[in-house]
């Protein structure tokens, strides 16, 4: 069985209060089935190699968009969990314990297109940052339904080419850092 979220805050800074839609009664009704509301908190993972290459994923939609691996944060998640999670799902890696916290969040607003995707008067997105350092390229297995091509390139090139500028300046962040 899918679940469902609805409400939510528009307060940017604060957790999300955001329920099952089961809890709001909607389950059942076919308004649940239709929401399918997300939570305003996610995670940006920035893959990297120790010799400084920087894996983007090319989403299918919008068509010709490259980002690290990001998702939304599911209802009772924590950001560390939304983190190794997405990115099993997305690439296949597994995090172990490896996965570094940034110790960096991002407050931004939701493009006014993706605000139906979230509950009422939610405007802004917390978007939480963590790193995986690897030892070299891995072998990556995309999930077809989301990304369609992956690449490994300079933090240079991959600030460039990733179309979130979240997502460029935690590729720099972390080039800088392990320099």
């Amino acid at each position: 069985m899918r679940r469902f979220v609805i409400g939510g805050t528009s307060d940017p800074g604060a957790e999300s209060d955001a329920k099952p839609a089961s809890d709001a009664g909607l389950e059942g009704t076919g308004i649940a089935e239709k929401l399918e509301l997300k939570r305003p908190q996610s995670v940006l993972v920035v893959i990297c190699t120790r010799g400084g290459e920087y894996l983007l994923l090319r989403r299918t939609r919008p068509a010709g968009f490259w980002q690290s691996v990001t998702g939304s944060l599911s209802p009772g998640e924590t950001p560390r969990h939304a983190a190794a999670r997405e990115l099993r799902e997305e690439t296949g890696l597994l995090a172990g314990g490896a996965l570094i916290d940034m110790r960096h969040s991002t407050l931004f607003p939701i493009i006014r297109p993706w605000r139906k995707r979230y509950g009422p008067n939610i405007c802004f997105n917390r978007e939480y940052c963590f790193a995986l350092v690897l030892d070299g390229r891995r072998c990556v297995r995309l999930n077809s339904r989301e990304h369609q091509e992956y690449r490994w390139l300079s933090a240079r090139e991959a600030s460039r080419l990733t179309g979130s500028w979240t997502n460029r300046d935690a590729i720099l962040a972390l080039d800088g850092a392990l320099r």
